[in-house]
């Protein structure tokens, strides 16, 4: 019974451990059956690791010495652990399967608010489109679907709109292979006359195709409509299971802005080329110009937004690369009244308490900078938050799960939730015309449109 005992031992001391310690602060609340239940799960697989290896190991030793039933019966325990967890596996693969199925099938369905052709022809989806309203998907309709109107772009600013501000949407199935979504975007993107606009934003969605309409709200209502924006979609599913996409996704944009490049080579007046990725958009296009400057330079790049990016800035090669031309803000409040020089052509805009921004694999065994030793902590960080190897690796774990908690209309500085800032943050990275009074006016605006557009999706009651 020696190495049940010294098993079980073990298991009760280490899981009491690291049940208490995984009680501390995180960086965004949890419901509260989360953090009741978090400790006891997190105590029960830390215990329970820990009290198999201390049996296993105290029984081959009694077998070693002849005390014990021999090497067959002492694996006996870890064979049987690993029938039951190749069955779990076996079982959460098929069970994955059909999630996945589903949850594709619900980013293809469209909102009964979106689901009818845009009456404009400056978008995608509308008649005479080279794709239908039905290809762009549920995210892609609603994008094409909410362009700001003409009293939008007047309450605003102040002034008539010059345009009607252009959308061009690609959903995954609207083509088969990637030079083919890229081939349906530069058709759309000439049949609208996006070339002739001041500015072309190019957008990279999310995993699922979402395109935050936020920011391509700000810039059609400050150019008063001179603008163009354009996004190809890689996938139907969440960002958090379309990491394995992300080449695939940097590729399209790649292929994108090459066909951009070209096009504009031939022109006497080129639009201002605008990059803007948010969550995993903003990782795919990072990686879709991996030199940096150099490759923004390549494709006559004006400006560059990437807001919240997983994994953060600070410890990033490719951030590095970018550090003398760019700016990393958790706030509009740190956005410099005046700048020494030119306006940085790059922007990261990453909160110092976004989970998204902060969970990195090496928070699992190694300090994080944005917990030193010394207590010092970034805004919403929380003072008493303290970093212990593997429990804050799962407790920003659990947290990216709750990272954003959007209520339409009620923007928040907050986690994930990057809506409040980005009615300045948007201004300020692409330049943009805007005084005080002006900015009030936006922001207020920026929440109605977001409040209209859930309740269009919200329509069928």
């Amino acid at each position: 019974m020696k190495p049940v005992a010294f098993g079980i031992a073990a298991g009760i001391a280490v899981g009491t451990g690291v049940a208490a310690a995984s009680r501390g602060a995180t960086l965004v609340p949890w419901p509260s059956k989360v953090r009741q239940v978090f400790p006891f799960i997190l105590g029960g697989i830390a215990g329970g690791s820990a009290g198999l290896k201390v049996g296993l190991a105290a029984s081959i030793m009694d077998a070693a010495r002849g005390r014990g039933a021999g090497p067959i019966s002492s694996a006996a325990p870890v064979l049987v652990g690993a029938g039951i967890a190749g069955g779990v596996v076996a079982a959460a693969t098929y069970g994955r399967g059909v999630l996945l199925a589903k949850m594709a099938d619900e980013s293809r369905a469209l909102d009964p608010g979106f689901s009818t052709p845009p009456t404009g022809d400056v978008v995608s989806g509308c008649v005479g489109s080279a794709v239908s309203i039905a290809e762009l998907g549920r995210e892609g309709a609603r994008f094409v679907g909410t362009a700001v109107a003409p009293d939008d772009i007047r309450f605003v600013t102040q002034r008539d709109p010059v345009a009607s501000p252009i959308r061009v949407f690609i959903g995954v199935d609207a083509a088969d292979t990637v030079q083919q979504r890229v081939g349906l975007a530069m058709a759309e993107l000439r049949r609208t006359r996006a070339f002739d606009r001041g500015s072309l934003l190019v957008s990279a969605p999310a995993g699922s195709g979402y395109v935050n309409a936020t920011p391509v709200d700000v810039l059609e209502i400050l150019t008063l409509g001179d603008c163009a924006s354009v996004a190809i979609a890689y996938g139907l599913l969440p960002s958090f299971l379309s990491l394995g996409k992300v080449e695939m996704a940097a590729q399209t944009q790649r292929l994108l802005l090459d066909a951009i490049r070209e096009e504009c080579s031939v022109l006497a007046a080129a639009p201002r080329i605008l990059l803007y990725g948010e969550s995993l958009g903003a990782k795919v296009q990072e990686a879709a110009v991996p030199a940096g400057p150099l490759d923004l330079d390549h494709y006559a790049v004006s400006g560059a937004l990437w807001v919240g990016t997983p994994g953060g800035s600070t410890a990033d090669v490719f951030h590095a690369l970018c550090a003398a031309e760019s700016i990393t803000v958790d706030r509009p409040e740190q956005i410099p009244a005046a700048f020494e020089g030119t306006r940085p052509r790059v922007w990261f805009l990453e909160h110092d308490g976004d989970p998204v921004v902060r969970f990195r694999p090496d928070l699992l065994l190694h300090r994080p900078a944005w917990l030193p030793a010394d207590g010092t902590r970034g805004r919403n960080v929380p003072e008493t938050m303290t970093w212990r190897p593997g429990i804050t690796w799962a407790q920003a774990l659990v947290d990216t799960l709750f990272a954003t908690n959007i209520k339409p209309g009620d923007f928040q500085s907050l986690g994930h939730d990057y809506r409040a800032d980005l009615g300045a943050v948007v201004t300020a990275a692409y330049g943009l015309p805007c005084d005080p009074a002006t900015a009030e006016r936006l922001d207020g605006r920026l929440r109605a449109l977001e409040v209209a557009r859930a309740a269009r999706i919200g329509s069928a009651g």
